[in-house]
């Protein structure tokens, strides 16, 4: 009979630690504004994940899906310090960032923290490629979402079961500090106090 530290040894958790992983922001881009199930939240969880890379020294990516049809990202957000790339393929996983995954300095992090658009189509891709090369893969519910509710309901489950990590962006915050006593506490529990008028909701 195995004890409890060797079952919980046995089992995987998906911890998340600021040296090992990485977020990607799937193409929140300014055509999709006017057709996204609760954009104006979707946007907020990005700002908030955007600044949380620049405080914790957290690598970071962008994808934009053909922004010469469907223009740049979003104007709100600042990409500043945070690798941009262009794509025609759905995944987010193109020649380009896959060069940027295995690059000397980023290639030992295997935890990734997913959000953008759209949930059963770029976002779900690049999830199901992501999990098959052996990322632990956190998707971002208050920052993923679709055209319909169906389609965002129906991706979440399935990449629930195929073995991402559903969670919030909040969650992920208070996993990477962990202490009230970190250095950051103070300006990553503030990005707490904005919260969407009208959320995104569970799936």
């Amino acid at each position: 009979r195995l004890d409890r530290s060797s079952q919980v040894g046995m089992r995987h958790l998906g911890r998340l630690d600021p040296k090992t992983c990485l977020f990607m922001m799937c193409d929140v881009q300014e055509a999709f504004r006017s057709a996204i199930h609760k954009f104006p939240a979707l946007v907020m969880t990005a700002d908030r994940m955007l600044t949380t890379a620049r405080t914790l020294g957290v690598p970071m990516c962008v994808t934009e899906q053909y922004p010469k049809g469907l223009k740049p990202t979003v104007s709100e957000l600042d990409l500043s310090g945070v690798a941009k790339f262009e794509k025609t393929c759905f995944t987010m996983l193109s020649p380009e960032v896959r060069a940027w995954l295995q690059s000397d300095e980023l290639k030992s992090r295997k935890s990734v923290v997913l959000f953008g658009l759209e949930a059963h189509v770029c976002v779900q891709q690049t999830t199901l490629d992501l999990i098959e090369e052996g990322y632990d893969v956190h998707l971002l519910v208050d920052g993923v979402s679709s055209q319909t509710v169906t389609d965002r309901s129906v991706a979440l489950g399935r990449l629930q079961s195929c073995g991402a990590f559903c969670t919030t962006s909040e969650s992920v915050l208070m996993e990477l500090i962990r202490d009230k006593n970190h250095e950051h506490f103070k300006p990553i529990s503030g990005l707490l106090r904005t919260r969407p008028a009208d959320p995104l909701g569970p799936f």
